[in-house]
């Protein structure tokens, strides 16, 4: 096909193929085992699977209810009660959406009018800024420095005005893994008490978290709660990203508002799944238990890794763990990641991608959602590079 004969003006200039198809496409080109994007690579409960199965050949395969199923808003309600002491309604608070990261858009651009200023912590999940930019407001990065990655409180009064619209956080927090505390969210009441500011809570990892240390969540705080879009991911909780189905917690006029754009984005979410989620959220023994679930295996991995020339602060949340290489080479963090993709035969994703305007701190980012095979053969291979 032929070019087109006209000019597009781009509505996103500077948006380019995501880190994490890049560094997939290089893994798959180069064999290598690919601890870049954050997915796993073991399998589902089979409870839930034939679950789903059962759902598909009753017959529930139309079109579910624009804010999603009754059954699995009511599950979430009284999950939401049995974990953070809040009571939500099925019908005001709660919307079913495809994926986490559609729910992101809708609520950034339900809200967000030109002219808008938006606040984003860097590094930050690829998809905030995009949204914050299409909506025709102004975004503005507030760095974090590792490899703490604490959020700088004494300065954030700086980056505040009239025109602050919306502050987004997450927590367990991608790229980094580190997990807010109760000073935290009460030096952000402190912040936005009196003023208009929108509040944006990403918690696709609200369920994993490390050394007996609870995530804090938004809905924990009830005034903050008050302003909240709260985030969640079932993909990450029940180890199906590719089902994308996640949900968004919002008082009943700011839901009001998410729906209006939700309706005419995608509308409704798949509706099989959605019914055996209502069924197998019941039961909350499996999400109840990830925490132990994944410390064990980011203990496995990082005694793996413990001999290579990084040096790291154990993740507390996510599944993700960064790695600081500033002593082994002075690459840029992206020629590092594709040159241990290309030469050791293992992907990562470099932390400089997840900032508007990149960085040069030297910090990798290592998935260890995997299989113990998969992280030890990873480790392997690593340690055979760096020993050759």
């Amino acid at each position: 096909m032929k070019d087109i004969p006209f000019e597009i003006n781009s509505k996103l200039p500077n948006v380019g193929t995501t880190i994490f198809t890049v560094m997939s496409s290089l893994a798959v080109e180069h064999q290598a085992i690919n601890l870049s994007q954050g997915f796993p690579d073991f399998p589902l409960d089979e409870n839930l699977l034939n679950l789903i199965g059962e759902k598909y050949k009753a017959g529930l395969n139309q079109y579910a209810p624009m804010p999603g199923v009754p059954a699995l808003r009511e599950a979430i309600a009284a999950k939401c009660m049995r974990r953070y002491g809040i009571q939500l309604s099925a019908d005001d608070n709660i919307t079913v959406t495809p994926g986490a990261t559609e729910a992101i858009f809708a609520a950034i651009t339900a809200v967000v009018h030109p002219g808008d200023e938006v606040i984003v912590f860097e590094p930050a999940y690829d998809c905030y800024i995009p949204a914050i930019e299409l909506a025709g407001a102004k975004v503005v990065s507030i760095p974090l420095k590792g490899p703490s990655y604490r959020i700088p409180w004494h300065e954030m009064s700086q980056y505040m005005n009239a025109k602050t619209r919306m502050i987004i956080f997450n927590t367990p927090h991608n790229p980094t893994g580190t997990v807010w505390e109760e000073s935290d969210l009460a030096q952000l009441y402190q912040l936005v008490k009196d003023t208009n500011v929108i509040l944006m809570s990403d918690e696709v990892y609200e369920h994993i978290y490390f050394d007996s240390e609870e995530t804090v969540s938004i809905l924990r705080h009830p005034q903050l709660a008050e302003r909240s879009f709260a985030i969640y991911s079932f993909g990450k909780t029940f180890h199906a990203t590719g089902w994308k189905v996640g949900y968004v917690i919002a008082p009943k006029e700011l839901t009001k508002e998410f729906r209006k754009v939700h309706q005419f984005n995608v509308f409704s979410t798949h509706t099989p799944i959605q019914h055996a989620l209502a069924e197998y959220m019941q039961t909350p023994a499996h999400y109840e238990s990830l925490p132990n679930f994944y410390q064990q295996k980011r203990d496995y991995f990082l005694s793996l890794i413990q001999d290579l020339p990084f040096t790291f602060t154990p993740s507390k949340g996510s599944y993700f763990q960064v790695v600081d290489y500033s002593a082994i080479s002075d690459l840029n963090d992206l020629d590092f990641a594709k040159k241990l993709t290309i030469e050791a035969g293992v992907a990562t994703v470099p932390v400089s991608a997840f900032y508007k305007n990149g960085s040069n701190d030297k910090f990798i980012r290592f998935c260890f959602a995997k299989k113990e095979e998969t992280l030890q053969a990873a480790a392997e291979r690593l340690l055979k590079y760096f020993n050759a």
